[in-house]
């Protein structure tokens, strides 16, 4: 599945291009997906209490790059238009043309096909299905509907991200319970205040192209408070699975340390707005990576919680 292309500066004469594995690979987002996977696999050790098995580690976590991946292909597909106008999304193998529309919806196709099949037959029909909701929140949900249509994209379509756990869970156990939904509903809230703060650092990229996300439509400062009413959300709910017995105390320690942090990023980046200043990317970065730190280091907290004092 490969496509040529004559790159723009090179002339009448150049040698045309050809897609290769790293290209496709690309399509998959693999920086993305990595947080994705962690937190799939570190709910399958929840829901284990212990070690789940190594082929079942090993399925879950091919079928859900595969299911993620598909996802990402099928986004660049749909925002090629958009993609053309952005600099930093200008180089894409779907916007340079080095890899046709064609091509690309096959290879998505196949990686969603494939791992549905592999999450059925080698771990559960609960999985398959869990991986395929979340396929079909991000493409049909979020990018096709809200992503140019409300300020709301990223809150309802950033449901598609909560799904990885859910995966990881039904994996293991074949079915929900109510601390599978909470780990859903904590990245559920997580997500605005992770994504608004990138949302912050590059919205006139997202005016341009008319992609109504928050600071476009409502500017820095109800961005801000968004996103410290969303870090409280999150907060709040990381504690929750304590009283209902799922966690325990280093669990708790855990969550109220990171969770403070999180509030301080936030508190900072508001006081920075409501000040009157402009948002810098040194302001809204440290927010921005920590975020990430934080969701993959409560998971771990609550993988080994459930390990040791289960």
């Amino acid at each position: 599945m490969t496509t040529d292309r004559v790159t723009p500066a090179s002339g009448v004469n150049s040698r045309p291009l050809r897609a290769t594995w790293r290209d496709y690979l690309s399509l998959t987002k693999p920086k993305v997906i990595s947080l994705l996977l962690w937190t799939t696999l570190t709910a399958m050790v929840m829901a284990a209490r212990g070690w789940p098995g190594l082929w079942l580690l090993t399925v879950v976590s091919l079928a859900g790059y595969m299911s993620a991946g598909s996802a990402g292909v099928f986004n660049m597909i749909i925002d090629r238009d958009i993609d053309l106008k952005m600099k930093r999304t200008a180089t894409r193998p779907t916007t340079s043309g080095l890899i046709s529309t064609r091509n690309a919806a096959i290879f998505g196709t196949t990686l969603q096909v494939l791992s549905f099949v592999m999450l059925w037959v080698w771990a559960t029909p609960l999985a398959a299905w869990m991986s395929l909701a979340g396929f079909v929140t991000y493409v049909v949900v979020y990018t096709l509907w809200l992503k140019r249509t409300t300020w709301h994209n990223i809150v309802l379509g950033g449901a598609a991200g909560c799904f990885p756990p859910l995966v990881g869970w039904a994996a293991v156990t074949g079915d929900l319970n109510l601390f599978a939904w909470f780990l859903f509903a904590i990245i559920f809230f997580w997500t605005p205040v992770h994504f608004w703060a990138l949302a912050l650092m590059i919205k006139d990229e997202y005016r341009e192209v008319g992609i109504p996300m928050l600071p476009v439509v409502h500017g820095d400062r109800l961005t801000v408070a968004q996103i410290g009413l969303y870090a409280i959300y999150t907060v709040v709910l990381s504690v929750m699975p304590v009283f209902f017995r799922e966690v325990g105390w280093l669990y708790f320690l855990s969550a109220l340390g990171l969770g403070g942090l999180l509030l301080q990023r936030s508190w900072g980046l508001y006081r920075h707005v409501m000040a009157g200043n402009k948002v810098e990317r040194r302001v809204a970065v440290p927010l921005y990576l920590y975020s990430m730190l934080y969701l993959a280091l409560l998971f771990v907290a609550a993988a080994v919680d459930r390990v040791l004092l289960g």
